[in-house]
């Protein structure tokens, strides 16, 4: 995803898909969806700072994510955390209209931000929070900022 004033990126990933035993249509705020590649450096910051997030967060629970094809299935109200490419720090993206739309040249091209639009136009899910993390970021910083918007989301009812 591209953001027409700052570039905007997360990263595809291509980790483990979890979901738990969990009621999928009654996904709320305190279920944030986390996307990062294990594999790769720049893309599993999200991911690694997740053990500290869960013993921090514990009435949150995290759901680590390999793909965008079943984001429906979560709920109406997602909220995501990601690492983000041409930000400078952890930030919330709430509005999509924002976000650039990659060229589609193949099903790779096919990305979290087009899955997402999608969604919001088919009436599927209601609004999506997106927690960005800049790429690159040092963990303890990420972390730090992270924890100072998490607590929003773990007492919304949204």
């Amino acid at each position: 995803m591209q953001n027409r004033r700052g570039h905007w990126n997360p990263l595809q990933s291509i980790h483990s898909h979890r979901h738990g035993n969990d009621d999928a249509d009654k996904v709320s705020s305190k279920k944030i969806l986390v996307f990062g590649n294990p594999l790769v450096p720049q893309d599993s910051l999200a991911l690694r700072i997740l053990p500290a997030l869960r013993k921090k967060f514990p009435k949150i629970d995290f759901i680590e994510l390999d793909g965008t094809d079943d984001l429906h299935e979560y709920g109406r109200n997602l909220v995501i955390l990601d690492v983000a490419a041409g930000i400078k720090k952890v930030s919330v993206v709430e509005d999509l209209d924002d976000l650039e739309l990659p060229r589609v040249l193949s099903m790779h091209d096919f990305d979290l931000a087009w899955n997402l639009k999608i969604l919001l136009k088919a009436g599927m899910i209601d609004s999506v929070k997106i927690i960005a993390i800049p790429q690159g970021m040092d963990e303890k910083k990420a972390l730090a900022g992270v924890e100072k918007i998490l607590p929003k989301f773990a007492t919304s009812s949204t």
